[in-house]
C-alpha cells in the first residue's frame, strides 16, 4: 500500500445519466471553433489549424451554481458541447475517432474576459482567465448508447430567459472526430480525457443573481445560477 505524505486529493468526476460518475483526467478546450464567434472576437474565421488550452479537471462543476470569481468585473458565458473519452491513444485517425467517445454533455466555459484580454495583449497564458475554480459548469454526461453521436443539433444559451447564444453543432469549424485526431498527434489521450468543443457567437457578461440555461438538442438543459 502506498504511503502518501499528504491526504490523497479526490478524483474529479462528472455525473452521468446512466448512473455512476465519469472520472476526469484532463480537460482540453478548443478556441474559436465557430466562425461567427471567431469574427466577434476579432479573428479571421478561415479554417486555420486549431489551437487548444486547458482547464483543470476540478474546474468542472455539476452543482448548478457558479460563484462569481474575484479580480474581475467582466465574466462571460460560453455554452459548449463536452466530449468524454472512454479510450485514448496517439495518432488516432479521423475515421476511428468516434470509437473513443463515451458520451456527451452540456457545459459552460466561464471566462474572466478582462483577465484573458490582458493576458493576450502581453502574450501570456490564459489560466487566470479560463482555469479558475468552478469555471466549467457541466451537466450529466450522456452515453453514446443513449444519445448517439451529435454531428448536428441546436446549441443555445439563455440568461434570465433571454436567448444570448444560438447556433448548430454542424457549424463547428473542427468537428468532433477531427479534434480527437488532432489532439492525439500532440498528446497521448487517455480514458477520462474531456474535450470542450468551442462556443457559438453571442458571448457576454453575467452578473450575480443571473440564471443561465444552456441547451443542446438531445442533451437537455443545464441550469446554473450566478451566486
Amino acid at each position: 500500500m502506498t504511503d502518501y505524505v499528504i491526504p490523497l486529493p479526490s478524483i474529479p468526476t462528472i455525473p452521468t445519466s446512466s448512473g455512476g460518475d465519469f472520472p476526469v483526467r484532463r480537460v482540453y478546450c478548443i478556441g474559436r471553433n465557430y466562425a461567427a464567434h471567431a469574427v466577434e472576437m476579432g479573428h479571421d474565421p478561415d479554417r486555420e489549424p486549431p489551437f487548444f488550452f486547458q482547464k483543470n479537471p476540478n474546474n468542472l462543476d455539476a452543482s448548478g451554481e457558479f460563484p462569481y470569481p474575484p479580480h474581475t468585473s467582466d465574466v462571460h458565458h460560453e455554452v459548449e458541447l463536452v466530449i468524454g473519452l472512454k479510450k485514448g491513444g496517439t495518432n488516432i485517425s479521423v475515421e476511428d475517432a468516434l470509437d473513443h467517445v463515451w458520451g456527451y454533455a452540456v457545459s459552460l466555459d466561464m471566462t474572466r474576459r478582462d483577465l484573458q484580454g490582458e493576458a493576450k495583449k502581453m502574450g501570456r497564458p490564459w489560466e487566470t482567465g479560463k482555469a479558475f475554480e468552478r469555471s466549467g459548469p457541466v451537466g450529466p454526461l450522456k452515453p453514446v448508447s443513449e444519445v448517439g453521436h451529435l454531428p448536428q443539433g441546436r446549441i443555445e444559451l439563455k440568461v434570465n430567459g433571454e436567448v444570448r447564444q444560438e447556433g448548430d453543432l454542424n457549424q463547428m469549424i473542427w468537428k468532433v472526430p477531427e479534434m480527437i485526431a488532432y489532439l492525439s498527434e500532440y498528446f497521448e489521450l487517455q480514458p477520462g480525457d474531456v474535450i470542450m468543443s468551442g462556443t457559438p457567437s453571442g458571448v457576454g457578461a453575467v452578473q450575480r443573481g443571473d440564471n443561465m440555461d444552456a441547451m443542446i438538442d438531445g442533451l437537455g438543459v443545464l441550469s446554473v445560477k450566478v451566486v
